[in-house]
């Protein structure tokens, strides 16, 4: 069953990148008590996600801030060496907390998955945003197959 407005956030240990190397973090602690917004990609490095998914967030990081949100969060179902990589090749440190769902538990707890096996990279995440104030879905904005357009930070701040 997919997530909806209204719901909490599933609790799942997903992973960042600390200091002294990769840590697991469990959803509840990502956004007990915080204004979130996530957004979720098919793929670091993938031309749509690189060229203007997460670049947006990155550019719009501080008007999406000044709305009262306490973190803006990527997440894609690659491991934490890649998500690590791709935020420092786009500048995300201090704006966009990079998060792994390397074998895709959280994801599949949204009921937000993506057959991409077609394309050589098996079951992904939907392209999606969602703004959660702690821990409860307030928005929800899934995209159409091959769009790009409601999950964008410029969509997330009118929302906000």
């Amino acid at each position: 069953m997919t997530i909806k407005v209204g719901d909490k956030i599933p609790e799942v240990t997903v992973t960042r990148m600390g200091d002294n190397g990769p840590e697991p973090v469990n959803t509840r602690d990502l956004f007990a008590g915080k204004k979130v917004v996530l957004f979720s990609v098919p793929g670091a490095f993938t031309p749509t996600c690189s060229a203007k998914h997460l670049p947006g967030f990155v550019a719009k990081a501080d008007d999406i801030r000044a709305k009262g949100v306490d973190d803006i969060i990527c997440i894609a179902v690659n491991d934490v060496f890649v998500m690590n990589a791709w935020g420092k090749d786009q500048g995300a440190k201090g704006k966009v907390t990079m998060i792994a769902d390397g074998n895709g538990d959280f994801t599949r707890a949204l009921g937000l998955t993506l057959d991409a096996t077609k394309f050589g990279m098996g079951e992904r995440g939907q392209r999606f945003s969602l703004i959660a104030e702690d821990g409860v879905v307030k928005e929800l904005n899934v995209e159409a197959p091959g769009e790009f357009r409601v999950s964008s930070a410029e969509h997330c701040l009118t929302q906000l």
